[in-house]
């Protein structure tokens, strides 16, 4: 999917504007329909939202994060030295959380992740205050430290933002085993984080760090192969080369989430304008795996027409269709319907 978007954080200006480059990997949703597996994957991902978490998500005071279709990743480091971890850049959500070298996991859980050596870390500060963030299909806990966070690999250009508070996480829920990424980093506004952690970008326009405060994001069209490049995100700036003609601004609604929920090749609405849409193009709705199925040939569809403020924007059949391989194509649209906008 091409897609960008333009998000602003307050009213601020100073610093500089930084690129940091994506990571395109396939989602497990993608991988588990071709292979039939999704289904039964959900049977059970249901099952244990129903009685494994039943007690914690009822007393949660923000939404409930579900991972699995994730597919726009990037690259950060954390401490000095450098120590590089892969991270979903979430706009749902407003915690940077890693492994920590001690991280055992439920069953070895950690074992292929990268994992964070405070003790190695001449800026890490302690903290130690105990975290615990449990998403739809999984959690994740451990303590909090302070170090130095830098946007991109070792040896691309960076922005480092000192002074951030994360979570080293102990433990990970097996959810994340197969996972590319080693943890998350939210890029939503403060009130949502827990534990009244700063998030990192939101630290970084305090500090003016950043020349405005807004990111643009640019999702590449999503190519075949795993690791390629998967477009950019632009901090502090308007994204010069990627953005289209018209560049709005539209309120939200809360300063929680970012309304545009961004990782991924689906996009979620309420109910009825999706099944609307869905009708308009052929598209059908199977019930076991909770996608549209759609023709790949998308020569004779339209465009989908968003309107967001006064401005219209048209999403491409080719950015709308998912080839999923075997000749079989998804709806990138799913209905999305619990209160309100998040992961």
């Amino acid at each position: 999917m091409k897609l960008t978007l333009l998000l602003a954080l307050f009213s601020i200006t100073y610093g500089v504007v930084h690129q940091h480059k994506l990571i395109w990997r396939e989602s497990g949703k993608i991988r588990m329909i071709r292979n039939g597996e999704w289904s039964t994957h959900l049977e059970k991902l249901h099952k244990r939202r129903a009685t494994t978490y039943a007690s914690e998500l009822a007393s949660l005071a923000q939404p409930i994060g579900d991972y699995g279709d994730f597919e726009y990743l990037g690259n950060i480091t954390i401490g000095t030295p450098d120590q590089q971890f892969i991270v979903v850049l979430d706009t749902g959500s407003s915690n940077l959380w890693v492994p920590g070298f001690e991280c055992k996991g439920w069953v070895n859980n950690c074992d292929s992740k990268h994992k964070f050596f405070y003790n190695q870390s001449s800026t890490y500060k302690h903290n130690g205050l105990p975290w615990i963030i449990t998403y739809g299909s999984g959690s994740a806990e451990g303590f909090l430290g302070n170090d130095v966070v830098r946007f991109g690999a070792i040896g691309e250009q960076q922005l480092a933002v000192p002074d951030c508070t994360f979570g080293i996480a102990e433990h990970i829920s097996r959810d994340f085993v197969h996972d590319a990424t080693d943890g998350i980093l939210g890029l939503a506004f403060k009130a949502l984080a827990s534990d009244d952690v700063t998030p990192v970008l939101v630290n970084a326009i305090k500090q003016g760090l950043l020349d405005q405060p807004l990111f643009t994001v640019f999702l590449e069209h999503r190519g075949a192969l795993n690791g390629v490049n998967g477009g950019v995100f632009t901090y502090g700036g308007i994204d010069s080369t990627n953005c289209g003609p018209i560049i709005a601004y539209q309120p939200l609604s809360a300063a929680t989430y970012f309304q545009f929920l961004v990782r991924t090749s689906f996009i979620g609405g309420p109910v009825a304008p999706v099944e609307a849409i869905a009708a308009a193009v052929n598209a059908t709705w199977n019930r076991k795996e909770e996608a549209y199925y759609i023709d790949c040939d998308g020569s004779q569809k339209g465009t989908i027409d968003v309107t967001i403020g006064a401005n219209v924007y048209q999403i491409q059949p080719n950015n709308y269709i998912v080839d999923i391989g075997n000749n079989t194509c998804l709806l990138g649209m799913f209905p999305f319907d619990f209160g309100g906008f998040g992961p």
